[in-house]
């Protein structure tokens, strides 16, 4: 049996424990696709994962591979598949928690369900860093919240990997968007077509934003519990990363939701399609090779990152 390079997790810990080590080279089964890896990007749910702040809400068999970002070229097919073919050029989600088989590798399985041709328009590097935030900010702001043209959003974090894509999704439905970032990220928000800019460094967003009809939280904790009073009656907070109060909500006569994204080959074809029109446009801060994932989880756990870290494959 082949090998791979792949980085590894054997234990729950720091950054430490991520290895690069040779491992089988998977094969696809039914319905499956073999995606010779080129790009994996990094999420917060890998290093939350790795340090073992998620091992009840999905266990993992140990040892493990991270991952759940990844753009490539389709190696081989199982049977079943109708989609694909050798040698396209595709981006996915596959649900690591399935087989703890992730995207920090060499190779990747993934379902059929779980994978789309990638953009066109962008390289390996940039599409591997849409699928996860994209999704998520889809979900969130569409399925979730029912998002539409005119109503007020305001995006926590719109700088990170989910809020970059969430202002530009949120754009393109025709709402208007505030969103918070820290003061080096200003131009960015304005570069990616925020109307209200807020440097929460500077000001607090609850003095000076109200009447929001949707606020994606994706930082949790005081961000989320001072969010409350900036909804309109009837409103909506969605988070991805904190289930927010059922109570707090009743109170304000807001609605409430906690998203855990799911893959869909559907919506990440529909996002292919925003990408290769100019809607949207991944944020890459760092590109890092495969052997520095320990680096790249670092640079993820300060909780201000700009855009995406990617782990370059290929």
């Amino acid at each position: 049996m082949e090998n791979m390079k792949t980085v590894q997790v054997h234990n729950y810990g720091g950054p430490e424990v991520l290895l690069l080590e040779d491992t089988p080279r998977p094969t696809p089964g039914s319905g499956e696709l073999l995606i010779r890896v080129h790009a994996a990007s990094v999420n917060a749910i890998d290093w939350k994962t790795r340090a073992g702040y998620l091992k009840d809400v999905f266990p993992l068999p140990l040892p493990y591979i991270p991952g759940w970002d990844a753009s490539g070229i389709v190696e081989a097919i199982g049977s079943g598949v109708t989609q694909f073919k050798k040698g396209d050029e595709v981006y996915a989600v596959p649900d690591g928690a399935r087989s703890g088989k992730g995207t920090y590798a060499e190779y990747v399985v993934v379902k059929e369900t779980e994978a789309a041709l990638k953009p066109k328009s962008i390289d390996h590097i940039h599409a591997a860093a849409i699928p996860v935030v994209a999704l998520t900010a889809w979900q969130a702001l569409f399925e979730q919240a029912g998002l539409s043209k005119g109503q007020k959003v305001l995006i926590h974090g719109a700088a990170g990997g989910v809020g970059s894509i969430a202002v530009q999704l949120a754009r393109w439905k025709a709402a208007h968007v505030i969103g918070t970032a820290s003061g080096r990220n200003q131009g960015l928000l304005r570069e990616l077509g925020v109307g209200e800019p807020i440097d929460y460094e500077k000001n607090r967003f609850e003095d000076v934003v109200h009447d929001v009809d949707v606020v994606l939280d994706t930082l949790g904790g005081e961000a989320q519990k001072r969010s409350w009073k900036v909804l309109k009656k009837g409103g909506i907070l969605v988070s991805i990363v904190a289930p927010p109060s059922a109570e707090e909500a009743a109170k304000h006569s807001v609605r409430s939701a906690f998203l855990s994204g799911h893959p869909s080959s559907a919506q990440l074809s529909e996002i292919a399609k925003l990408v290769d029109a100019g809607k949207l446009k991944p944020v890459v801060e760092t590109v890092l090779p495969l052997s520095d994932a320990r680096r790249a989880h670092e640079l993820n756990e300060t909780g201000h990152a700009r855009g995406k870290t990617v782990l370059k494959v290929v």
